[in-house]
Parts: structure tokens; C-alpha cells; sequence
């Protein structure tokens, strides 16, 4: 099995990054559920995580962005929660889906 061009480390980071974020703005239920899909990401299927790498690697970084931002940024806001980092994976393969076709 080839390695993903994107780690779970790199996709950890990702949670630990709005996590702290949220941290700063005082918002301890968004940090708290970010916290948790930081945790839970270390258990994503590899095979989920070689299909956001593929995908990610079609559209490009700044489109990726694009599509990250607002989702994480809806899990800071209160409007979107996953109980698991698979969950939101999955949420963001859809997005990249739609944005490439």
C-alpha cells in the first residue's frame, strides 16, 4: 500500500490547528469537539485517508482551503458537529467531489 501524500499526522493537524483557535477565542465546546476529532483521527481507515490524498491532490491546495475552511469553521460555530474525524472526512470528500465535477 502506497503512503498517502497527506498523513494522518498532517489531517491530525488540521483539528489540533482550529482547536487551538478556538482555545484563544474561549470557546470550550468547539475546542472540546475539535479535541475529540483530533483523537478519533488517529483511528481513520487508511483507505479513507489515500482517498482524501488523491483527491486533494487533483484539485489543488487553495481549492482544498476553500472547501476546509468553512467546514471547520462551521464545527467553531456551532453548526455542524461529527463524532468522529471519519465523519468529517467523509463530509469533505463530498465537497472535493462536488467541486470537481
Amino acid at each position: 500500500m502506497a503512503k498517502p501524500s497527506v498523513s494522518r499526522d498532517a489531517f491530525r493537524g488540521l483539528f489540533a490547528f482550529y482547536a487551538a483557535k478556538a482555545h484563544h477565542d474561549h470557546n470550550d465546546v468547539a475546542e472540546s469537539r475539535l479535541l475529540n476529532l483530533f483523537g478519533s483521527s488517529e483511528h481513520i481507515p487508511d483507505g479513507l485517508l489515500e482517498l482524501w490524498s488523491s483527491r486533494t491532490e487533483l484539485i489543488g491546495p487553495e481549492a482544498v482551503g476553500n472547501i476546509v475552511s468553512p467546514l471547520a469553521h462551521q464545527i467553531l460555530d456551532g453548526g455542524a458537529q461529527y463524532n468522529h474525524a471519519s465523519d468529517f472526512l467523509h463530509r469533505l470528500l463530498r465537497e472535493l467531489d462536488r467541486d470537481v465535477h
